[in-house]
């Protein structure tokens, strides 16, 4: 067994968000079209993805095609939560080595994500400073239209 499947590291890549698209019943290998049509991914993506380390192994058919697992969409379902947090892609990949690396990593995996957490708290709290503007000047324009409307009647 490799790292990347003890039993630590399942847990780690499954404790993601839910699955994006519904998965066919019993299937676990998929081509790279059948996974860009999950993901919503380019295949230049996932292959960009493998290339870079982001990606595990990902294992091959005889003839070299790609056959991702239910493992592998949980994954990319995982990565794309960490992008939308607005995480570098070096961080990602970091995370990445780090979880093939084993269980020792637990700390400097924990730091990573609760470094992500924190810059996603600050980006809330500048988008809910920005969403107030933006609803007093929505109020302004509303109420200075209705304002607008009765002076002409």
């Amino acid at each position: 067994m490799t790292v990347m499947e003890s039993s630590s590291a399942r847990t780690d890549t499954r404790a993601s968000a839910p699955k994006a698209r519904p998965r066919p019943e019993g299937q676990d290998h998929y081509t790279i079209s059948e996974v860009v049509a999950f993901c919503g991914l380019t295949a230049h993506t996932l292959r960009w993805y493998e290339r870079i380390g982001l990606m595990p192994h990902v294992d091959r058919s005889h003839t070299g095609q790609r056959r991702f697992s239910n493992r592998d969409l949980d994954w990319l379902t995982f990565v794309g939560k960490l992008r939308l947090t607005g995480m570098p892609v070096a961080d990602m990949v970091r995370y990445a080595e780090l979880l093939r690396e084993g269980d020792h990593t637990f700390a400097e995996r924990q730091e990573l994500l609760e470094a992500t957490r924190r810059d996603v708290k600050t980006r809330i709290a500048e988008l809910q400073g920005t969403l107030a503007v933006l609803d007093f000047k929505i109020d302004f324009y509303g109420g200075a239209r209705a304002a607008s409307e009765s002076e002409r009647a």
